[in-house]
């Protein structure tokens, strides 16, 4: 079982942890995303039963191939409380399997609120026991600051969303800002430089334990930012597969951090059916292998 427990020294930090299993396996991670259309195709129901046996289709044919699993939350949470039994399982099924799971939560709040939601998710021995969990930074990067602590207390992660690929966005974050120690950078750009100064405190990891979202359909330099200042920071990357990026494209959209971007794909993934899905994953992993010039 992938475990935040590091012995006495206290948990194995969530970088170490992500670049060990990127390295045994692939950066590929698998979104768990069960829509009610998908799961009406598959024949399953939107209740704990059907979500389960979903959770444990994607969690099987990313078993020893991809390095991390992604649930969306927000598909659980619509069932009510089975959704959340039918979470625990998966979740649980995913740790068993060895791999990472990063809860897409995209939470964020101030104070004892935001520590109580990162307590909900990272903490080994709560309710959820996630690897990492997504988060937003717009109520001011600073208001991350326990958040962040309670992850690395736990050995956990967070992914900061810094630049995303949903169209409303763009006007916010290629804002550039007016004041602050980030003044004349985008808003944008602000975050990511704000997640590196973060993980200097863990120089000596490869991967820093605080992450980055940055949509693969993206020019990163349309929102001010340049590989360069990403640091050590794993990127999270959705948009591959059905919104139109490409694996082989990994260097081109990356630059030098092509080797800390997590490829996450969802819906690509389930175009043949549960029958097909493993086979699919089989593909990523060794396209992203090929990309990276990496395989074997």
């Amino acid at each position: 079982m992938t475990s935040g427990h590091g012995g006495p020294g206290g948990p194995t930090p969530f970088g170490v942890r992500l670049a060990a299993a990127v390295g045994s396996r692939s950066a590929l991670c698998v979104g768990i995303d069960p829509h009610a259309a998908t799961l009406a195709a598959w024949g399953l129901g939107r209740d704990e039963a059907g979500l389960t046996a979903f959770g444990a289709t994607l969690v099987d044919a990313a078993a020893g191939r991809a390095a991390v699993v992604k649930p969306q939350i927000a598909f659980f949470e619509a069932a009510g409380v089975p959704g959340y039994r039918a979470l625990d399982a998966t979740i649980r099924r995913a740790r068993d399997a060895g791999l990472l799971v990063v809860a897409d939560v995209k939470r964020g709040d101030i104070g004892s609120t935001g520590d109580d939601y990162a307590l909900a998710w990272l903490d080994r021995d709560g309710p959820f026991a996630a690897d990492a969990m997504t988060v937003s930074p717009y109520l001011g990067y600073g208001s991350l600051a326990g958040t962040v602590a309670v992850a690395r207390e736990h050995g956990a992660g967070v992914f900061v969303l810094a630049a995303t690929s949903n169209p409303e966005a763009r006007v916010l974050q290629t804002a550039v800002l007016a004041e602050g120690p980030r003044a004349g950078r985008t808003v944008a750009a602000g975050i990511v430089v704000d997640v590196a100064d973060d993980n200097r405190t863990t120089a000596d990891q490869a991967l820093g334990d605080i992450g980055l979202v940055l949509g693969a359909t993206l020019d990163l330099g349309d929102f001010g930012i340049t590989a360069d200042e990403i640091g050590s920071a794993p990127v999270l990357a959705p948009g591959f597969g059905a919104q139109g990026a490409r694996i082989e494209d990994l260097r081109a959209l990356y630059g030098s951090r092509a080797e800390q971007v997590l490829v996450n794909e969802s819906r690509g993934l389930l175009v043949d059916g549960p029958d097909g899905v493993a086979a699919l994953v089989a593909d990523r992993a060794d396209r992203i292998a090929a990309a990276l010039g990496t395989a074997a």
